[in-house]
């Protein structure tokens, strides 16, 4: 339910700490009131002067999605503002998504996982960044976001040269799991146009990706264990953790060596031989 004195409130301040020069107008004449004006934030929402100030006097009929998002706006609220304003208003804040940005304090601490591979991934599996012992271990190939060479998902059913990567008896799990990830991805955004491009073209591109696409399973990946055929050290058993970011449509991705196998001194062999072209995921 609306928390009206809240909402109330948090107008008002918020309205305060405004000036003029904040949405392009001149400071002209002394004003009686600090800040904006109510007239200015109506006009800025597209709302009526009387009905905004019936909200910032706890009356009137509650404020729509719509008004608040408009209300959000028109204060110039940053997100976590934005997302209390919503709260107040008794909604769910809508999600939040990074576009691809991957801020530099994540591949600083990534950078400091020296041992194990670490990358950070779209929800829609493009490889945003990758720590330098994934790209000695793993190799896949970091991108822009237009570029689907860098979308795992899409070259795992476009591009057969990816497969050999990982052992044939692997391949329908790896399958299911991308789609069924894709799935979720789809139902939290599906009318966004990156989604829907990626899905038609998988759609268009691959029969086994239509023939699990209708079977609308889904699951989130949080956790998984996978085995990397790597031309230098043979098989590599990594346990991969999936740690979502606060706008959940970025993820890191962290491989440990799998305990009870060889993972962990291959790792640090592949770390002494350095940099390595992995061609076949490449």
């Amino acid at each position: 339910m609306i928390d009206r004195p809240g909402f109330a409130e948090f107008l008002r301040r918020r309205r305060e700490l405004l000036r003029p020069a904040d949405i392009g107008l001149l400071e002209g004449v002394r004003r009686r009131t600090p800040g904006l004006r109510r007239d200015e934030v109506a006009q800025l929402a597209n709302i009526s002067t009387d009905y905004y100030a019936r909200l910032e006097q706890c009356r009137g009929a509650n404020p729509s999605e719509t008004i608040v998002a408009s209300l959000a706006r028109a204060l110039r609220c940053d997100p976590d503002e934005r997302d209390h304003l919503y709260h107040l208003a008794g909604f769910s804040a809508p999600a939040r998504y990074s576009g691809g940005y991957v801020r530099p304090g994540v591949m600083s601490l990534l950078d400091r996982l020296g041992d194990i591979p670490a990358f950070v991934v779209s929800d829609l599996g493009e490889v945003l960044w990758q720590n330098t012992v994934a790209a000695i271990t793993l190799g896949w190939t970091a991108g822009h976001r237009d570029d689907r060479s860098a979308n795992i998902v899409w070259r795992w059913f476009t591009e057969p040269a990816l497969r050999p990567c990982f052992p044939e008896e692997d391949w329908p799990r790896h399958s299911l799991a991308h789609v069924s990830d894709l799935r979720a991805t789809s139902a939290r955004r599906g009318g966004d146009a990156d989604v829907t491009d990626l899905i038609h073209g998988l759609l268009e591109r691959s029969e086994e990706f239509r023939t699990l696409w209708e079977r609308h399973e889904v699951a989130v990946r949080r956790f998984d264990r996978k085995r990397f055929l790597h031309p230098e050290v043979g098989v590599l058993h990594l346990t991969c953790e999936v740690l979502l970011s606060p706008e959940a449509d970025t993820k890191v991705l962290a491989f440990f060596p799998t305990e009870g196998t060889d993972a962990l001194e291959k790792l640090a062999l592949l770390r002494t031989i350095g940099t390595q072209s992995f061609q076949a995921i490449r």
